[in-house]
């Protein structure tokens, strides 16, 4: 009996062990951070672009150059956003076409007004979730423990 109490001692002293926080990689938070920080300024800019279209209804050409930059480093560390931005930035070329085609006196049909201001209001949505992807995220319990033990797997 005090060997399977011992055991079982030895056994919950290993998972908490195991099961520490994991703090994330300073490099790979630095790559995130320039990551985002050039993504937000692109999506902002595009912003101004659309506010810009919105009053003078004359097509703007969107900015889509810093998302192929940094496309490695989000999927790596934080794959819905990168999703959520890939999508976006593949409607773009739609959403310019739509800023082009002007009826009498520059008026906009209907669906393409839904398109412009659909991509409009998911590039806000994506500019907030690229922000809130810089929260820490620190590997706790269960995640952590695994994360580890498969690490060590790797490594052998």
């Amino acid at each position: 009996m005090p060997f399977v109490i011992a055991a079982a001692v030895a056994l919950a002293a290993a998972a908490a062990w195991l099961a520490r926080p994991i703090a994330p990689d300073p490099d790979r938070r630095a790559q995130l951070s320039n990551a985002v920080g050039a993504l937000d300024r692109e999506l902002a800019a595009n912003l101004e672009l659309m506010t810009m279209f919105d009053q003078t209804k004359q097509a703007v050409v969107l900015e889509n150059g810093q998302f192929a930059v940094h496309r490695t480093a989000l999927e790596r560390e934080a794959p819905p956003v990168a999703a959520s931005l890939a999508d976006l930035y593949a409607r773009m070329p739609d959403a310019e076409s739509a800023m082009e085609r002007r009826g009498p006196a520059n008026s906009i049909r209907e669906a393409d007004r839904l398109i412009i201001e659909t991509w409009e209001g998911d590039a806000r949505a994506a500019q907030r979730a690229l922000r809130a992807s810089l929260d820490p995220h620190v590997v706790r319990g269960w995640r952590a423990a695994i994360a580890r033990l498969r690490a060590w797997r790797t490594a052998r």
